[in-house]
């Protein structure tokens, strides 16, 4: 196992700075999610730690040493992508042991390591068939099991979920936590997905604009966004937004903390949006549009004005957006 250290690291392409002097570590074992909208420079962070990017200044470290300068096949990282990148012309056997091979590991240690990942990870059935005759939940356990044969320092995966549906993804998501715990090797997890993030990370790091806005477990980014940005993007439906009239601040409130049919504010239902076990009642109030998140059944429907309070609140600065 290894630590990650990042020390006012900036990546730039021409002039424009993509990451802008990101400085944290990621402890030895932790599996740590990278998460942040589209262009926030996640991905870049992560093909820096795999050495596909070059470092325009910083420094990275990995194990307490400095591999700025390393090739990728010298840091001891092993990259799962999106896209799986199996070889189609070999087996599931092929593909786990290649990298194996190329290392000149003996045919005993190949073997092993084989067997062992593929027990792990429920492909022993498997080892014989090719890639197009695997769903994508087992062809994405095969780009895990490429990648845990070489028994890296980090793993890197790069948005593994994102091409697999719902259904699987959950069950994926599980598989990964579990996996986690049997070998405890130091993770760096990308994704766009929070639900991939809150739901997977021991700490999530939440880039914005190359900046990092927030290092945290999943229960204080939730519970204590230190800005508007953390606020709105960690949580779905996103927190609601509101201006203050005490002190003109901006005040949050989660639509889960929405009491509806009794209160002191009133408003306007909009539209009803039935999930089975929970329903958005999406509200007019004091000219903001709100959603309170709410159990089933709801007795309202649109145009109906409703009675509501207010549970735990947030309050950010309203010019900084800063939490206070």
């Amino acid at each position: 196992m290894a630590n990650v250290e990042f020390v006012g690291l900036q990546k730039r392409y021409g002039s424009t700075v993509v990451l802008k002097g990101v400085t944290l570590e990621i402890f030895s074992g932790e599996y740590v999610v990278l998460v942040g909208p589209s262009g926030c420079g996640k991905s870049t962070l992560l093909r820096c730690i795999a050495g596909l990017e070059e470092i325009s200044a910083g420094e990275l470290r990995i194990k307490g040493r400095v591999v700025n300068k390393l090739s990728p096949r010298d840091r001891n990282v092993a990259m799962v992508f999106q896209s799986y990148a199996l070889y189609p012309h070999m087996t599931v056997r092929g593909n786990m042991s290649f990298a194996l091979k190329v290392a000149r590991a003996t045919r005993e240690k190949i073997v092993e390591e084989v067997e062992q990942a593929a027990k792990m990870l429920d492909l022993s059935g498997l080892l014989d068939r090719y890639p197009g005759q695997l769903s994508g939940g087992q062809r994405q356990r095969v780009a895990m099991g490429r990648a845990i044969v070489r028994r890296p320092d980090v793993f890197l995966f790069d948005e593994p979920l994102s091409n697999l549906d719902a259904s699987l993804r959950t069950h994926m998501r599980a598989e990964l936590k579990r996996l986690h715990r049997q070998i405890g090797t130091t993770t760096v997890h990308v994704t766009h997905d929070q639900v991939e993030a809150l739901t997977l990370a021991d700490r999530i790091i939440i880039l914005h604009e190359g900046i990092v806005q927030q290092v945290g477990t999943p229960r204080e980014v939730f519970d204590k966004p230190v800005n508007t940005f953390v606020a709105t993007f960690i949580g779905s439906p996103s927190m609601n937004l509101l201006k203050d009239p005490d002190d003109g601040h901006t005040l949050g409130v989660r639509p889960t903390d929405m009491r509806l049919g009794e209160g002191p504010h009133r408003g306007v239902v909009d539209l009803v949006e039935s999930m089975g076990a929970e329903a958005l009642v999406h509200l007019d109030f004091a000219g903001n549009k709100v959603v309170a998140q709410v159990p089933e059944p709801v007795a309202v429907s649109s145009g109906e004005e409703v009675a509501f309070a207010f549970g735990k609140t947030h309050h950010f600065h309203a010019e900084t957006g800063l939490r206070l």
